[in-house]
């Protein structure tokens, strides 16, 4: 276990960036449209780049263009360097939300080492989905999601809950095949095609809310600096930023000035671009 020292939080923000260069590049080629999300958008447009003390990178498709990503990701990563993963690339992972990974290289986390799924520095790619109308529908909708999220994370939770009835629960919901919840999320995401809200129906929403994000906001995208390059984002930062972090301007208390992730097991790849 291990929490990362300075040097190796910058190299691994590299590593990242590059990764993130790696997607704008393909996104562009085949006008893809995306943006940066959750704590990448507000490290744009509070610090012009990273969080300086983030260790992760976060963007966010509609499903069709996230549909899109996937197919050409086949033929266009740099499959030197890279692997997309998902359920369907990779048998033994887990998440509802697709990943690039970085080969030769190493980062799982604390209580996730017994896993079988391929490891590496990471960026998260997190589809967007239509959720239901009426007030009714959001909290079954939302009900439902949360069932999902917590049979996939169940192999995690049996080792890692913090009480021994939570423990006991995930060890039961681990027997529920993920091809199922995996289906289930995809069959989800055919509902509410065309809803005035959408949400990442496998990641929870900011504070407990059930109606989502207004679709709107990501129908258009702008290009925005983040570590002296430009990439895609949402034209509406300020409204998003605000639903999700509240005054998102002002910088956490120092003590809460930490990356969240404590690495088991972190390496590198020889070669930093």
């Amino acid at each position: 276990m291990r929490n990362l020292s300075t040097d190796d939080l910058k190299s691994l923000q590299l590593v990242l960036l590059d990764m993130l260069l790696e997607v704008d590049r393909i996104c562009r080629k085949h006008n893809i449209r995306y943006s940066l999300f959750m704590g990448t958008l507000l490290g744009a447009v509070r610090h012009n780049g990273f969080i300086p003390w983030d260790d992760d990178l976060d963007i966010a498709m509609t499903r069709s263009e996230y549909r899109r990503f996937a197919e050409v990701c086949a033929f266009e990563l740099d499959s030197s360097k890279f692997f997309y993963q998902d359920h369907i690339t990779d048998r033994y992972y887990r998440w509802g939300y697709a990943r690039i990974r970085r080969k030769d290289s190493e980062f799982t986390r604390l209580g996730q080492e017994h896993l079988k799924m391929k490891t590496g520095i990471f960026l998260d790619i997190f589809p967007i989905d239509g959720v239901p109308e009426t007030v009714l529908g959001r909290s079954v909708h939302s009900c439902y999601c949360y069932a999902l999220r917590k049979v996939l994370y169940s192999e995690v939770g049996r080792k890692t809950a913090r009480t021994k009835i939570a423990r006991a629960c995930y060890s039961i919901l681990r027997f529920v095949p993920t091809a199922f919840a995996h289906n289930q999320l995809t069959w989800l995401s055919r509902l509410c095609l065309k809803s005035r809200h959408v949400r990442i129906n496998s990641f929870p929403l900011p504070r407990d809310r059930t109606a989502g994000y207004p679709r709107s906001w990501f129908e258009e995208v702008e290009r925005i600096q983040f570590e002296k390059h430009l990439f895609s984002a949402i034209k509406e930062k300020h409204e998003y930023l605000m639903y999700t972090y509240d005054d998102y301007l002002q910088l956490p208390p120092p003590d809460q000035q930490k990356n969240s992730h404590i690495a088991s097991k972190f390496r590198l790849p020889k070669v930093i671009q």
